[in-house]
């Protein structure tokens, strides 16, 4: 490790950046060999790999990845070091989680309440597609996804999917749509505010409506809880959603709960993938 400095690190960052040799050495004003060389006696000096050739590209490995962490951590804390020598810079680490665009907030915040307020972690949010996020924790730019979706997986697959809880559905509107009836008077006699045909809520229901004989009068759908959850604030019918999504208005009086949906339940999930390196603030937040 007496090999291990901070040209050598200045270097592989330039190539994590550029994604090539012949670009990195044209941005630190090198020759490409000299770029090359470097990175070789730096993987020697890590015992690791730090880069796959993919085509004409260089992607980092899992060890690369997090090399790349704590290069980047050691370029700041050199940055901050003549501001702050009167003072020591704690160590921080990142999380990276990927969250399913249309999953709950209050749910994604319950998750992070482990790490909220520690001055030693820093969290990146990140949202998208299932898809997306996935390709994303494949090529190690993060370390866990949340989502209700379970992904397809067979022998050869690479993702890990704890169930992490398992939220009930409820019909959710205003006050005044309060009524003497149950379940089956409510759904027949209110415009309704549902999650989008492809959702595994969504499945749930309509089975349930169909087995009532009740053909269901759709007010909106939407495949964003955040926006169900504004649409039964401004009254446009009930919801169709786990009380978490709403629980600030519950808790306020704004929505209520009127009657809960036996059989539906909202599932979600954390996928993470199999690692040398396993991000060490991931058992922090799984049980």
């Amino acid at each position: 490790m007496s090999n291990l400095n901070l040209h050598h690190l200045r270097l592989f960052r330039a190539v994590a950046r550029e994604g090539n040799l012949t670009d990195a050495a044209r941005s630190l004003n090198i020759s490409q060999s000299a770029v090359s060389t470097q990175i070789r006696t730096l993987e020697a000096a890590l015992g690791h790999d730090l880069f796959d050739r993919v085509g004409r590209t260089l992607q980092l490995t899992e060890a690369g990845r997090i090399a790349l962490d704590h290069a980047d951590e050691i370029f700041r804390a050199a940055d901050h070091l003549t501001a702050t020598l009167n003072r020591a810079e704690g160590q921080r680490r990142v999380l990276r989680i990927g969250a399913l665009a249309t999953l709950s907030r209050n749910f994604q915040m319950r998750f992070l309440e482990p790490l909220l307020g520690r001055d030693d972690v820093e969290v990146v949010l990140r949202s998208g597609t299932q898809e997306s996020l996935l390709r994303r924790l494949e090529a190690l730019s993060l370390d866990v996804v949340l989502t209700n979706l379970v992904p397809a997986r067979d022998a050869g697959s690479p993702y890990l999917v704890r169930r992490l809880d398992e939220q009930p559905v409820s019909l959710v509107g205003t006050p005044a749509r309060r009524s003497g009836g149950g379940v089956e008077q409510l759904l027949a006699e209110n415009p309704l505010i549902l999650p989008t045909p492809e959702t595994a809520l969504r499945a749930g229901f309509d089975a349930m409506v169909d087995r009532m004989g009740i053909v269901p009068r759709i007010a909106a759908e939407g495949d964003d809880m955040a926006m169900l959850r504004l649409l039964a604030r401004a009254d446009v019918g009930l919801a169709v959603i786990p009380p978490i999504v709403v629980k600030g208005e519950l808790e306020s009086g704004i929505l209520v709960e009127l009657e809960r949906l036996t059989g539906i339940t909202e599932v979600f999930f954390a996928v993470t993938m199999r690692r040398r390196f396993p991000n060490p603030l991931i058992k922090d937040v799984l049980p």
